[in-house]
């Protein structure tokens, strides 16, 4: 499910092109370096090229699709240095959330993680790992209202958003989650108690996870990555 929020209520057909191909992506459906057709996708969805392309843009903008003129949209390959780039801006932002939210944890604040701890328990015991991906935003959103900071969830999602599809080559889903859980219930039990430093750390570690994932696909997928520039 494609986790970036549209303007507005109403779903426009910009917006099925965009979520479909989104989560193809993510899923790796489509796969690093795959060629897109504007015109096959345009007659699967029987409208003109034009929303298509409007779709193709707001993909690009997350870095998920290459749009080259003359030269066929491609599902953009892995880069390095945009991967450390999207972490060290995530790192920034979820660090300062962290510490607004252990600074202004109150019993509803702290209700809330509870109840999102509960729902994410309740998706691991069902195994369901798309119930549980989008429950993992949720998590990270309630954290940024309860640090009355609203505002940068736009920001962790966005480059959230830029590196899931490499969780999707990592562990299986049955180990990442109960992995991601323990995270999220250490993380969320520093910010009820008010131990900003502890919440921090917590949320460094969990944003750590992926170092082993992208050394590991850099060596057994290499063609996935674009090549490494001087």
């Amino acid at each position: 499910m494609a986790q970036v929020n549209h303007v507005g209520e109403r779903r426009t057909t910009v917006d099925a092109i965009f979520d479909d191909l989104y989560d193809q992506i993510a899923t790796l459906a489509l796969r690093p370096g795959d060629k897109l057709s504007e015109a096959d996708i345009a007659t699967k969805f029987g409208v003109s090229r034009q929303p298509v392309r409007d779709a193709f843009s707001r993909l690009a903008n997350l870095d998920l699709l290459l749009i080259r003129p003359q030269r066929a949209t491609e599902v953009r390959r892995f880069s390095i240095r945009e991967i450390e780039k999207s972490r060290f801006v995530r790192a920034s932002v979820e660090a300062e959330v962290l510490r607004r939210a252990a600074a202004n944890c109150d019993d509803i604040g702290a209700s809330r993680l509870d109840i999102h701890i509960a729902r994410q328990r309740r998706a691991i015991e069902d195994n369901d790992y798309e119930a549980f991906g989008v429950l993992d935003y949720d998590f990270h959103q309630a954290l940024c209202e309860i640090a009355k900071v609203d505002f940068a969830f736009e920001v962790i999602s966005s480059e959230k958003a830029k590196v899931d599809r490499l969780c999707m080559l990592g562990l299986s889903k049955e180990s990442r989650m109960p992995e991601l859980l323990a995270d999220h219930e250490e993380m969320a039990k520093a910010v009820k108690s008010g131990d900003a430093q502890a919440a921090v750390d917590m949320g460094m570690l969990h944003l750590s996870r992926l170092d082993a994932t992208i050394a590991s696909i850099t060596q057994s997928n290499a063609d996935y990555f674009e090549p490494m520039t001087h």
